[in-house]
């Protein structure tokens, strides 16, 4: 890796939020909580999603850097959905705690020098996951649920 990759890939990673913030901009509370499209989620229910699974990224990608190649662990997302009330959480919130968590990670991504990009950690599920493995993994799950977002907006018409 290059500071030009590095630096690319941090700003991939700070770009997701604001992407997120863009795809709902303008949706009332009753739009984020419809499901336009039978058997997917609403976008509040995308939102937390997200909101719940980038903590989890981050807590990883920390791990990777602090210890040697440490066990990262797998999560469900399924069951979060069922569990934790997406429909009674905030959108504002959720994107707020999106924006914050990725900017302290950017922060300390920044730092890194360049061959702490290639340390390693074992995800229990998809075994060994470098930090720019996951990186490039959270950069691109924002715009994978963005196309969801937009495919509802269209549904109904926003």
């Amino acid at each position: 890796m290059d500071t030009a990759t590095r630096d690319r890939l941090v700003q991939e990673y700070l770009a997701g939020p604001r992407q997120l913030r863009q795809a709902v901009k303008g949706m009332s509370r009753e739009q984020v909580l419809a499901k336009p499209v039978a058997g997917k989620m609403s976008t509040l229910e995308v939102v937390c999603h997200l909101s719940d699974f980038d903590p989890i990224y981050v807590e990883r990608m920390k791990r990777v850097i602090a210890m040697d190649k440490p066990t990262v662990m797998g999560a469900d997302e399924n069951v979060f959905a069922q569990k934790l009330y997406y429909h009674d959480r905030d959108l504002e919130e959720e994107l707020t705690l999106i924006d914050v968590s990725r900017q302290s990670m950017a922060r300390i991504l920044k730092k890194l020098p360049l061959e702490a990009w290639s340390r390693e950690g074992i995800h229990n599920e998809r075994g060994t996951m470098s930090l720019e493995k996951m990186v490039a993994t959270m950069n691109n799950h924002i715009p994978h649920h963005v196309k969801f977002i937009e495919e509802k907006r269209k549904a109904l018409g926003v």
